[in-house]
């Protein structure tokens, strides 16, 4: 029936009512069940979990597989950087305050600043060697040539290595940095003075234990050992050295290595039906 409201049709033209598309209706399933329609499909209202994905505050989603293997997530060379910085601008700003403050003492009757006594005082001494005074008696054109490649081959090691990180490997991720930012600020000293600003003077009982042992130890190959409870003069850079060592033995034992590369699995052929049950 047609609807008397609507404007009359064309001569030759059908009527409105006849080009209206109708629904399509599903045909009836056997035994005479009707098929169920689904819902139209309705877009969920934005989650909280969403907002903060958005933010870059909520853990990612899985990476993506791809036929080569898993992705992989790498720390990035941001964090690197401010870690290093930071071990650097400490290192830095500690010994040219040692300098200035410390060479205004050494001609007084205190030329130290005590912290802790009889343990821990200020004292401002240069080492032209490495570690322990090692290569200290050393003439200069074999000394600075030495440390300065020795220097240089680390820092392209520690950045090499971490290029290589996966995220998840936490100590080596911090300790790096830390060892880059030690290194740097010793070979500034090498480089600007030809030798090492200290000024952290430690002393200790468990040091002259330490070196009685050692002493011993020595004593079977003929060679002698000082005994003393004085640590070697250090600075905020062996400060940082030692703690990306010490963290660097911790993802030795404890961190687990990149994910493991797994086959993808074979694809199925389109239009591939399961088997019939029974």
């Amino acid at each position: 029936m047609n609807d008397p409201g609507a404007p009359p049709a064309r001569q030759g033209e059908p009527p409105l009512s006849s080009i209206v598309e109708e629904e399509p209706v599903a045909p009836p399933l056997e035994g005479g069940l009707a098929p169920v329609t689904p819902p139209a499909s309705q877009s969920s209202p934005p989650s909280v979990r969403d907002f903060f994905q958005r933010l870059g505050l909520a853990s990612k989603p899985v990476a993506p597989t791809t036929a080569e293997g898993p992705h992989v997530e790498r720390p990035t060379f941001l964090f690197f950087g401010i870690v290093a910085g930071i071990s650097l601008l400490a290192d830095v700003s500690t010994k040219a305050w040692a300098e200035v403050a410390l060479s205004r003492r050494i001609f007084t009757a205190e030329p130290s600043i005590t912290l802790i006594k009889d343990h821990l005082t200020f004292t401002l001494a240069y080492n032209e060697g490495g570690a322990w005074g090692l290569l200290s008696d050393a003439s200069e054109t074999i000394r600075r040539p030495f440390f300065f490649a020795v220097s240089v081959l680390a820092v392209l090691f520690i950045v090499s290595l971490y290029s290589k990180l996966v995220k998840g490997q936490h100590s080596l991720t911090w300790g790096l940095p830390f060892v880059l930012g030690g290194a740097l600020g010793n070979l500034s000293d090498r480089v600007t003075r030809n030798s090492v600003v200290d000024f952290i003077d430690y002393r200790a009982d468990w040091v002259l234990a330490m070196n009685r042992g050692i002493a011993k130890g020595l004593k079977y190959v003929g060679k002698n050992w000082g005994l003393t409870d004085h640590w070697p003069t250090f600075n905020i850079a062996d400060v940082a050295i030692c703690i990306g060592v010490g963290l660097m033995a911790v993802d030795m034992f404890t961190s687990r290595r990149g994910p493991e590369r797994r086959e993808p699995p074979p694809l199925e052929p389109v239009g591939a039906s399961n088997p019939p049950l029974g």
